[in-house]
C-alpha cells in the first residue's frame, strides 16, 4: 500500500512542503493588498498617522504632537519609522500600513526562524502560516502599529536568544543583535521590551541551573548597545524639557499604569485565558495541546523551556496589572505560533503522545469553523440585518466547506494534510474579508464623510467633539480638533461670534440643541459600529453620528 511505501510518503510529504510555502506565500501578500480601501481606525491608528505627519510638515522630529498637544506618552521610534515612510512613498495611510505590514511579517519570520532551527523547516513553514493566517493578527497588521512593531522587536529578542543557545559558535554575535532588537523594542514602547525578556531568560536560566551563565550574556555590551540606541532621544528631550515628560512616561504610563487601573476595568486574573485560546485562532485551539507537548519536550531540550517561560512571564507579569489590554501579551505569538507548529509537525509524522493530543483536537477545530460559520452567516451575511456586511456569507461557506475538508482529511489520518486544508480554508476567508468586507465596513465608519462635510461649509471654522473621542479626525481636519466634556464649555464654545460644528452622537443631540443660544442644524448624520453583540443579536439599529452647526444660515 502507498501509506507504507516509503517514496510514496516523501512525494506526499513535499506536496504539503509546497503547499505550505504557497500558503505562506498567500499569506503574506494579503498583508499588503488593500491597504487605502479603509479609512483610519479610531483610536490606535490615528496617532500613528498624524503625529509622523506633524513630524514631517515641522521638521521637528524631538518633539511628538498630536492635536496641538505633545505627545510624550510612548517613546519616539514607531513615528520615526512611519516618518520615514512618508519622505520615500508620500504622506498616505497607506505608507503607514505598508510599515505595519512589514512589522507582521517580521513577526513570522521570528517565529518560522526559531520552529526551523528548533524542529523542522516543515516546522518553521507551519509556524508561519499559523502567525500569518490568523484572522486577528491580518486585522493587527492593518491598524495597531505600536503593538505590532514592539511584537516584531521583542519576538526577534527571542529569535536571537533561541539562535545563541542552538548556535553557540556564534552566541556572541547573536546576543549583541539580540540587544540590539530589545533597544529598538524599548525605543518602541519603553521597558517592557527590555524587562520582561530579561525575566523570561533568567527563569529559564534558573530552570536550567544555569545561573552562572548570566556572566556569558555580555551583559556590558549589551547595556551600551542598549544605550546607543535609547538614550540620544531622552538626552535631546532632556534638554529642551527636562525631566517632567521622561517621569510621566516612565512612572505614570507603566508602574501607575500597571499599579493603578486605567479606565474602566473590571478584568480577573482570568482574563488572559481566553485570550490565549483566540490570540492565534483557530490555531490556537492546539494551544492545549502545544503547551503539554512543550512541557514534555523541556526535559529533553532547551528551546521549549525558552518558549514556555518566555510565555509564563509575559501572560504571569500582566495578569497580576491592574489594567489589562488583550494586546499586552501580543508578544507571545512567535513562541506561540512555533509550539503549535512543532506540534502539528510531530502529530503530521505520528510521533509519540503528541500526535494522540493533537489528533484529539482536530474536531474541536473543525466545530469552531462551523460555529464560526454559522456567526458570520447569521449576524452579519443577511441582507435583512442592519449589520449587513458585503462578504461576510462567503467568508462563512468558505469555513464550513473547510471544515468539512479538514474533518475527512483528520478521519482519514492526514495530519499533515489537514494542516494545509486548514491553511487555505482561513487564507481564502481573509481574502474576502479583506478585499470585500472590510470595504464594505466603511458605511459604518463615519469620521471621513463627516470631516468632508466640515471641510465643505469652511475650512477655518472650529470643530468641537462633543462627548466624543474620535482622534482620526485630525488627520481629516488636517488641524487640532478640540474635545469638550463638559456643558458649561460646549455652551462658551456655540457662543463664539461665528459658526461652530460640533460632532456628537445623536442621543447628545438635545444637549447641544438646549446649550446653544442660536438655533442649530444638522449638517450630516452617519451610522457608527459601536454596539455590543446583544445589539447585533437583537438588531438594534445602529447609534449615529451627527455633525451639528449653530449656524444653520449660511
Amino acid at each position: 500500500m502507498d501509506a507504507e511505501n516509503p517514496a510514496a510518503r516523501r512525494g506526499s510529504s513535499e506536496v504539503v512542503n509546497r503547499l505550505l510555502i504557497a500558503l505562506v506565500a498567500a499569506s503574506a501578500v494579503l498583508l499588503f493588498l488593500g491597504l487605502d480601501a479603509s479609512t483610519i481606525w479610531d483610536a490606535n491608528e490615528a496617532y500613528y498617522t498624524e503625529t509622523p505627519r506633524r513630524m514631517v510638515e515641522s521638521g521637528d522630529y524631538i518633539n511628538p504632537e498630536f492635536n496641538g498637544a505633545p505627545r510624550f506618552n510612548k517613546p519616539v521610534l514607531s513615528y520615526w519609522i512611519v516618518a520615514g515612510f512618508y519622505h520615500v512613498l508620500g504622506v498616505s495611510v497607506w505608507a503607514e500600513r505598508l510599515a505595519i505590514a512589514l512589522g507582521a511579517l517580521g513577526i513570522a519570520a521570528a517565529a518560522f526562524v526559531i520552529a526551523r532551527v528548533t524542529w523542522s523547516v516543515r516546522a518553521g513553514w507551519m509556524a508561519a502560516l499559523v502567525l500569518l493566517s490568523a484572522p486577528r493578527v491580518v486585522f493587527f497588521a492593518r491598524r495597531i502599529f505600536i503593538d505590532v512593531w514592539v511584537t516584531m522587536f521583542m519576538s526577534l529578542v527571542l529569535m536571537f536568544f533561541v539562535l545563541a543557545e542552538t548556535r553557540p559558535a556564534h552566541r556572541r554575535r547573536y546576543l549583541y543583535l539580540m540587544y540590539g532588537a530589545a533597544g529598538l523594542g524599548m525605543l518602541t514602547k519603553g521597558p517592557i521590551a527590555i524587562v520582561l525578556p530579561a525575566l523570561a531568560f533568567g527563569l529559564y536560566l534558573l530552570i536550567e541551573r544555569r545561573l552562572r551563565d548570566i556572566v556569558r550574556m555580555h551583559l556590558v555590551a549589551g547595556t551600551l548597545i542598549v544605550l546607543a540606541i535609547v538614550a540620544p532621544w531622552y538626552l535631546m528631550v532632556y534638554a529642551e524639557h527636562g525631566w517632567s515628560y521622561i517621569y510621566g512616561f516612565f512612572v505614570g504610563e507603566n508602574l501607575e499604569r500597571y499599579a493603578e487601573t486605567y479606565g474602566q476595568q473590571a478584568r480577573s486574573v482570568f482574563f488572559y485565558v481566553p485570550v490565549l485560546l483566540t490570540e492565534l485562532f483557530p490555531w490556537s485551539l492546539f494551544v492545549p495541546a502545544a503547551l503539554w507537548a512543550a512541557a514534555r519536550q523541556a526535559g529533553l531540550a532547551r528551546v521549549p523551556r525558552v518558549l514556555l517561560c518566555w510565555i509564563a512571564v509575559i501572560v504571569l507579569v500582566f495578569t497580576f496589572s491592574s489594567t489589562k489590554q488583550d494586546l499586552y501579551i501580543f508578544p507571545i505569538a512567535a513562541a506561540l505560533a512555533a509550539l503549535i507548529a512543532a506540534l502539528l509537525d510531530r502529530a503530521a509524522d505520528a510521533i509519540g503522545p503528541d500526535a494522540r493530543a493533537a489528533r484529539w483536537t482536530w474536531p474541536a477545530v473543525g466545530l469552531a469553523l462551523v460555529l464560526f460559520f454559522g456567526a458570520l452567516a447569521w449576524l452579519f451575511g443577511s441582507g435583512a440585518s442592519p449589520y449587513y456586511i458585503r462578504g461576510a456569507f462567503s467568508a462563512a461557506v468558505c469555513l464550513a466547506a473547510g471544515a468539512s475538508v479538514v474533518l475527512a482529511l483528520w478521519l482519514r489520518g492526514q495530519m499533515a494534510h489537514a494542516v494545509a486544508a486548514l491553511g487555505l480554508t482561513i487564507t481564502a476567508a481573509n481574502y474576502v474579508l479583506v478585499l470585500v468586507a472590510l470595504p464594505d465596513f466603511e458605511r459604518f465608519k463615519p469620521v471621513a464623510p463627516l470631516s468632508a462635510a466640515a471641510l465643505t461649509r469652511s475650512t477655518e471654522r472650529p470643530v468641537v467633539q462633543f462627548r466624543v473621542a474620535l482622534p482620526s479626525m485630525v488627520w481629516y481636519m488636517q488641524r487640532p480638533v478640540e474635545e469638550v466634556l463638559d456643558d458649561v464649555v460646549l455652551e462658551a464654545r456655540l457662543s463664539r461670534e461665528g459658526e461652530t460644528l460640533v460632532l456628537t452622537e445623536a442621543r447628545h443631540y438635545d444637549a447641544v440643541e438646549a446649550l446653544s443660544p442660536t438655533p442649530v442644524c444638522i449638517v450630516d448624520r452617519r451610522p457608527l459600529f459601536d454596539v455590543k453583540l446583544r445589539s447585533v443579536i437583537e438588531g438594534t439599529a445602529m447609534p449615529e453620528m451627527l455633525l451639528v452647526s449653530n449656524r444653520c444660515a449660511r
